[in-house]
């Protein structure tokens, strides 16, 4: 064997180690799991394109619709408790559902915590933007319990764990809902499980704890008085 096929040999034994060791970090860089605290957002305030700028540019955008909210015990409006990262949750106000949008994709699963005291809901998760395109996974959230654990000052608490896989790469979600009435918190991309790594329950295995659950007439918004959806 001449040198000069010598360092050829080597040259091309050390291309394909980089190529695979670039494969390999583009592969771990499309399954990284993204997770939104909605943290310093600000009461009532649009999440818009807040995980679309620097720190957190992540090219993660929501729909007008989608709102911050604050536990009122931390001087926001917010009816609510025992959120996973305290103290503030995604909810929207109005229209039928919020959406958000990854411009980048994001694979294997979709997860997060959620409180519906008084009405189910659901998500949509498509390969499209603005929930367009193939629809790639649906989950049906079930009623919550009304025991306002681990936060009595809040009607809407606990805040319970789900999530879905799926094949293929989603560029969007569609939260469904009715307004006022459920709130989200440590979305998360990338992983059936939300927030930091622990079993999360299947949609069937969560009925066992709905059902402990007691179900009553509460919005979001804290009340004043009798007031239904007014600020604190």
């Amino acid at each position: 064997m001449t040198t000069f096929n010598l360092i050829k040999k080597l040259s091309l034994a050390t291309a394909g180690a980089t190529c695979f060791a670039l494969a390999a970090l583009g592969t771990k860089a499309e399954a990284a799991v993204i997770v939104l605290d909605f943290e310093a957002i600000g009461d009532l305030q649009p999440v818009g394109n807040f995980y679309d700028t620097d720190p957190q540019d992540f090219d993660i955008t929501f729909s007008p619709n989608a709102l911050a909210l604050v536990d009122a015990d931390a001087g926001g409006s917010g009816n609510i408790g025992g959120e996973p990262s305290p103290d503030t949750v995604l909810f929207f106000l109005n229209g039928d559902a919020a959406t958000l949008n990854v411009a980048n994709g994001f694979t294997d699963g979709f997860s997060f915590f959620y409180s519906a005291v008084n009405v189910p809901g659901f998500i949509r998760v498509y390969d499209g933007l603005n929930a367009t395109g193939n629809l790639l996974a649906t989950l049906q959230l079930p009623l919550t319990p009304n025991t306002g654990a681990p936060d009595p000052t809040g009607n809407f608490s606990p805040l319970l764990p789900i999530g879905v896989s799926f094949s293929g790469i989603a560029k969007s979600v569609d939260f469904g809902g009715t307004q006022n009435q459920i709130v989200f918190d440590d979305i998360t991309f990338g992983s059936a499980t939300p927030g930091n790594p622990r079993p999360t329950p299947e949609p069937a295995s969560l009925l066992g704890l709905l059902a402990l659950g007691t179900f009553g007439s509460n919005t979001i918004l804290k009340r004043r008085k009798q007031a239904a959806t007014v600020k604190v």
